[in-house]
């Protein structure tokens, strides 16, 4: 699991590399909408709809 707050951009490339804010890198199988989608989910479920 990553924490979203430490996600600094998600490029396709095809691949979806996930990087973060120490500078590491991450390439995931989800594409680059099914990530921003499971951010979204998940700040809704903390959060609220707000």
């Amino acid at each position: 699991m990553v924490n979203c707050d430490l996600i600094e951009s998600i490029e396709a490339t095809p691949d979806t590399v996930v990087t973060l804010t120490s500078g590491n890198k991450l390439i995931v199988r989800d594409s680059m909408d099914e990530v921003q989608a499971k951010i979204v989910a998940f700040k809704r479920k903390i959060y609220g709809p707000g």
